[in-house]
């Protein structure tokens, strides 16, 4: 058999190499709204809430639920559910603020409480929904656009621009209204923020509330990209962190850059030295930008 020639091989890994930076930036819009109520309550509040993965099973749940049973699209029941995840969210902040952040017991007791809201949010889906896996169905579920050698497969797309949307609005509720000026302020000076006759724990309670709105449309885009079952949250705890801190904490753009470089370094690696290596290489890649700027990219 005749070898291959150079160019051929030479067009093969180029089209490999520029398919897979696009699958990358793809993968890392979805990890940007993963990563959008991290950033918030993170990054801007200091509530190391682990249990974030678990609200966003909870919202993709939601989504196949109203998607088998009514047939509507899981975004559009992800956008109906946005008020409920924040009443949902605000209320978990005031149990947060009585139990543990009021009496200065938020550090180790409060993060013992968000993993214990994990457990009990992923064993009540196991409960009611079972340990198989879930999906929904839509149109752009399937279905890919060519432009040359560049695959756009629509249910990687559709996520990435409905992504892009979510951190859109979240960045100019942030910059252009009173009570996002206001989110910012409460994460650098509370004092001053009470000074103006601001209330900071209703503040606070806002922003949380929004974090956890969040994770119902993430929840959405997560089923779209592949089924799920409830445990398939703790795959995201470590790296939604990851880019929350790579990005600099409590800055919007940063975190989405973030995600999108570390789509990119997971979906070169998986496509040129295997899947079992992404992870590693991904968080090599923190740890290595770290080391050169400790407050990430775009950190104060």
């Amino acid at each position: 058999m005749a070898a291959m020639p150079v160019q051929a091989r030479m067009d093969i890994s180029f089209d490999l190499l520029f398919n897979a930076i696009v699958a990358g930036l793809l993968l890392g819009g979805f990890y940007a709204a993963v990563t959008a109520g991290v950033s918030i309550s993170f990054g801007m509040l200091d509530i190391v809430n682990i249990a974030h993965p678990g609200f966003i099973i909870l919202g993709s749940y939601i989504a196949y639920f109203v998607n088998i049973n009514f047939g509507v699209d899981p975004i559009v029941v992800s956008i109906i559910m946005l008020p409920i995840f924040f009443a949902l969210g605000a209320f978990v902040y005031q149990v947060y603020y009585l139990s543990f952040e009021r009496r200065g017991q938020e550090s180790l007791r409060g993060l013992a409480f968000f993993f214990g809201l994990l457990f009990v949010t992923e064993v009540t889906l196991i409960l009611v929904f079972g340990v198989d896996y879930r999906y929904v169905e839509a149109s752009y579920i399937g279905p890919s656009l060519h432009f040359g050698i560049v695959d756009l497969p629509l249910r990687m797309l559709v996520p990435c621009l409905a992504a892009l949307g979510l951190f859109a609005a979240i960045e100019l509720f942030i910059t252009r209204t009173f009570t996002g000026r206001a989110i910012m302020a409460v994460s650098q000076d509370q004092l001053a923020l009470q000074l103006m006759a601001v209330d900071p724990i209703r503040i606070k309670r806002i922003a949380f509330g929004i974090s956890i709105a969040t994770a119902a449309v993430a929840g959405a885009l997560l089923i779209i990209i592949q089924p799920v079952e409830p445990s398939v949250g703790r795959e995201y705890i470590g790296r939604v962190f990851a880019i929350c801190v790579l990005g600099g904490l409590g800055s919007m753009p940063g975190t989405l850059i973030a995600a999108l470089l570390l789509g990119v370094v997971e979906s070169l690696t998986a496509t040129f030295y295997g899947p079992s290596w992404a992870p590693a290489v991904a968080f090599g890649f923190l740890l290595l930008t770290l080391a050169f700027r400790p407050a990430g990219l775009l950190g104060r």
